[in-house]
């Protein structure tokens, strides 16, 4: 078999999972974030949300929540740069969720805060850093993004590391022994990045995942 028809295979294999509430592990590292945005914008009140900022690490669950909110308020997904290119009539009055911030234009930004004034309107901006931190060159719009209101996730606990090992290894289609996941939480970086490794390592092997493969995984990377 070629290596490109290997890579083939295992792509379909690896299959996409789609957010889902039952998926996100409510822990104190998040808890903050998922009251606020559970509660945010007061739809009670007709009139526009403002402006929230959704900060955290890499891989900490951010866009998880993020999709989640914007599912329940029905808000238009944007991402990054690819914002400019949304049609300003689709956003007036509606929430919208811009999941890589920092990656969209100043001027992009600047019309999305300003739809927020719209009855209706509600912008979530979700990233790694703070507002106040992004490399904006328009001082009002700098001014403008120190003045958001931030709530973070911080790296994942070990309730929020197992939720991503399970999550990895569904994608995966693998089922691992019952006390492999308790073996690897106290073990790997907390990181989805780490979580993401290790499961890739173990699926590579083509074996039954047993708390002993784990164990040998974990000593290879550790070497």
């Amino acid at each position: 078999m070629t290596a490109d028809r290997t890579e083939q295979l295992k792509l379909e294999l690896e299959r996409e999972t789609p957010f889902r509430t039952e998926d996100f592990v409510v822990s104190d590292c998040n808890r903050e974030a998922s009251l606020t945005l559970n509660q945010w914008p007061d739809a009670a009140a007709g009139l526009g949300g403002g402006v929230l900022s959704l900060c955290g690490p890499a891989g900490s669950g951010k866009s998880h929540l993020a999709a989640l909110w914007a599912e329940r308020v029905g808000a238009v997904p944007l991402h990054g740069i690819e914002a400019a290119l949304a049609d300003p009539l689709d956003l007036e009055g509606r929430p919208v969720l811009l999941d890589r911030a920092p990656d969209a234009d100043d001027e992009t930004l600047f019309h999305l805060l300003n739809l927020t004034q719209s009855p209706g309107g509600a912008l979530l901006l979700v990233s790694r850093k703070s507002p106040a931190l992004w490399p904006v060159k328009l001082p009002d719009l700098h001014s403008r993004l120190n003045a958001i209101r931030t709530v973070a996730i911080e790296e994942p606990d070990e309730a929020v590391l197992a939720a991503m090992l399970e999550r990895a290894f569904e994608r995966r289609s693998i089922r691992p022994h019952p006390d492999v996941i308790p073996y690897l939480v106290r073990r790997i970086e907390r990181s989805a990045s780490a979580a993401e490794q290790v499961v890739e390592r173990l699926d590579a092997l083509h074996r039954p995942v047993t708390r002993r493969l784990a164990a040998r995984v974990m000593d290879d990377l550790s070497s």
